[in-house]
């Protein structure tokens, strides 16, 4: 008999519904996005470009790059062809669920009945027992058994006297894995929202200034934010007295109509939240003109009296209680001194912050020297007064990330419910027991249990067993 030919339509859904395709599938997204995850999104084509050398090598690294430029991995998760991986594993996972569904369903919802006792050499849990009494008699304790096991079981008559018990629990859990399927399509469907309808850009601001817009990090455009956001100060922490940046953090302000709403400290992984934009500390850089700096000191005099003073290159500064002049000749973001003995700037980061002050007295000069901001033996001065630096505001920019993505709240969603469904896919079982009850006219009663789980079954036998043994134990007893 020769196989009926299937239409086109039914030989797409096969196709569709097919394991082997959800498996190249979904080796195709985790693999490019591993690719994804190595070689930085939108990034400059110099970032990339050190990060394929590294891997590669620099001879390799120009022509890599150019590949995977053309075929769209630079921002890969906006190309075509990375949507249609998802759309099309979505497609899969949707067919492969509803094809299968039918069948599982039916054992998940359908009433637990009498066994047939020509089926009782079948079943994988198996154990007979004797009690003495008649099969009325040990109703009560055979049904001790199903309630040590949390089930509640519903009774029906046998031919030839006695009656047999049977419950099931759990049957909802064999949809345990159409319940992960729905939880990966939520997620799926969040990414996709914030892939083309979030935002993603930075924000390079400088010690002292406010923006309401940040810019795009593909584009470069501008995107109003609905609000304003301050740097009101930037600092580097760095390991011990080495040039290594422990951590790096930015006070920020949020300003809304004129109205300061929200002050916070960000660090790394501390990040700003407001009206579902996140700022992220990603990096920090120096203005181009530092005269614009305000170099700010902690002065001491004679006298233990500290002031805290705020001046600019070229201003100048009294030492309290003295008639002592400091004046602010020069400034430094990374101060070094070469085998001569002579001063230079190594960095314009701020690695090693210095001023150079001229003191005076009466406009006769004293002494002049650099002070050192991680330096402190070179806050006290030959005269026992002390100078401390404290910072140089309004110099530094704080770079920030800033992101908004619409669709976060659904992967959060479907993380909940594909944890839900992942407990009940490996953890929760569908368990089915019945029991026997027979006289065998002498006064005696054979309970013949018999059980299955759909996974867990030598765990579930064993609780069977253990009640059963119980169950003994207090029959002797009695």
């Amino acid at each position: 008999m020769e196989k009926e030919k299937k239409s086109f339509i039914d030989r797409l859904w096969d196709f569709f519904a097919s394991i082997k395709l959800a498996i190249v599938l979904f080796a195709l997204i985790a693999s490019t996005s591993i690719v994804g995850t190595v070689i930085e999104q939108n990034a400059s084509p110099e970032k990339n470009l050190k990060v394929l050398s590294r891997l590669i090598g620099p001879d390799l690294a120009p022509s890599a790059y150019r590949l995977l430029d053309s075929l769209g991995f630079m921002d890969m998760y906006h190309s075509w062809w990375f949507v249609t991986f998802l759309v099309l594993f979505a497609v899969n996972l949707i067919i492969c669920s509803i094809d299968r569904l039918p069948r599982i369903w039916k054992l998940a919802t359908e009433p637990i009945k009498p066994i047939n006792t020509d089926r009782i050499p079948s079943f994988p849990i198996k154990k007979e027992i004797v009690l003495k009494g008649t099969p009325e008699g040990v109703r009560d304790k055979v049904m001790s058994v199903f309630k040590s096991l949390g089930l509640k079981p519903a009774n029906s008559p046998v031919e030839g006297g006695g009656f047999q018990l049977y419950s099931q629990k759990g049957g909802w859990t064999r949809l345990g894995v159409y319940i992960t399927h729905l939880s990966i399509l939520v997620i799926m469907i969040g990414a996709v929202i914030g892939i083309f309808f979030g935002f993603h850009g930075y924000l390079n601001l400088p010690e002292g200034y406010t923006s309401s817009v940040a810019y795009d990090r593909k584009t470069g455009k501008a995107h109003e934010l609905g609000f304003s956001v301050r740097c009101d100060d930037f600092d580097v922490e760095f390991y011990g007295m080495s040039e290594m940046p422990k951590d790096y953090r930015s006070w920020l302000t949020v300003i809304e109509n004129g109205r300061e709403v929200l002050r916070k400290v960000i660090e790394v992984n501390e990040p700003l939240r407001y009206k579902g934009y996140i700022f992220y500390q990603s990096s920090y850089g120096m203005m181009p003109n530092i005269k614009q700096g305000i170099l700010i000191l902690k002065v001491t005099g004679p006298n233990g009296k500290t002031e805290t003073v705020t001046k600019r290159i070229g201003e100048s500064f009294t030492i309290p209680g003295t008639n002592i002049v400091g004046t602010i000749k020069d400034f430094s973001p990374a101060l070094a001194t070469d085998s001569s003995g002579r001063t230079y700037t190594y960095s314009n980061m701020m690695n090693n912050p210095a001023a150079k002050i001229e003191f005076s007295k009466n406009g006769t000069p004293l002494y002049s020297g650099w002070i050192l901001k991680r330096f402190p033996r070179t806050w006290n001065l030959p005269d026992g007064n002390r100078v401390e630096m404290v910072d140089f505001w309004g110099v530094q920019y704080t770079g920030l990330q800033v992101r908004k993505d619409p669709g976060v709240w659904l992967v959060y969603l479907g993380c909940v419910i594909m944890a839900f469904g992942l407990y009940s896919a490996f953890f929760m079982n569908h368990k089915k027991l019945w029991a026997l009850v027979r006289t065998d006219g002498k006064n005696n009663t054979i309970v013949t249990f018999m059980g299955t789980a759909n996974k867990g079954r030598q765990h579930f036998a064993n609780k069977v067993e253990d009640a059963i043994s119980k169950l003994i134990t207090k029959s002797k007893e009695v």
